[in-house]
């Protein structure tokens, strides 16, 4: 069953200043933030980015509240039979071009056991489609091939009481995983130090 993302949940304080989501040089600068906590936190970390100034390249903001988004099935077919493309249809799809097109992705998350939540967690696993079924070996680890040349850094703020040690070093593993970097961790009381990352 085909599921129809609902425009009303991409926010509208995405804010891109004319003219530069055309050049070349910031194609890949906008900041985008997943929203997936109870509490909608997203909103207040956008205003915060809003008055330090913004990112120049702009900013967008997905809260994923009453979106379906599906856990990865494992079946291959975004590498063997449709590269790139996902077979589950959900409300996925528009997440992932984002995040394809970002240079930097915040997973905004509520934590249980120490853990992101399982919303965060499917968005996490159904990223396969940006690499390839391909592998070789990067300082002495066997790594994909990233499918595209582009792939965007990955930070996570978090409520309730995440185990700091273990997001961190997940964050730097998804990120290599992705051939990209960790922007850091950050419980969202210490979000300022996030959106310093984002400026």
């Amino acid at each position: 069953m085909s599921v129809t993302t609902n425009p009303a949940n991409f926010s509208s304080l995405e804010r891109i200043k004319p003219g530069l989501e055309k050049r070349k040089e910031t194609k890949y600068r906008m900041v985008l933030m997943i929203d997936t906590t109870i509490k909608q936190i997203g909103k207040q970390i956008a205003e915060e980015l809003l008055h330090s100034g913004g990112n120049p390249a702009g900013f967008e903001l997905i809260d994923t509240t009453g979106m379906h988004i599906s856990h990865c099935v494992g079946c291959n077919y975004c590498w063997l039979k449709t590269p790139g493309v996902c077979a589950i249809k959900d409300d996925y799809e528009p997440i992932l071009k984002k995040m394809n097109e970002a240079g930097q992705v915040w997973l905004i998350s509520d934590t249980h056991f120490g853990f992101v939540s399982y919303q965060t967690k499917n968005i996490v696993d159904r990223v396969m489609p940006l690499v390839t079924m391909y592998l070789k070996v990067k300082d002495g680890q066997m790594r994909h091939v990233m499918r595209y040349d582009h792939q965007p850094d990955i930070g996570i703020i978090y409520t309730g009481e995440g185990d700091q040690a273990y997001l961190e070093r997940w964050c730097q593993r998804t990120a290599l995983n992705l051939g990209s970097r960790s922007l850091g961790v950050f419980p969202a009381e210490h979000r300022k130090e996030a959106v310093s990352c984002m400026l």
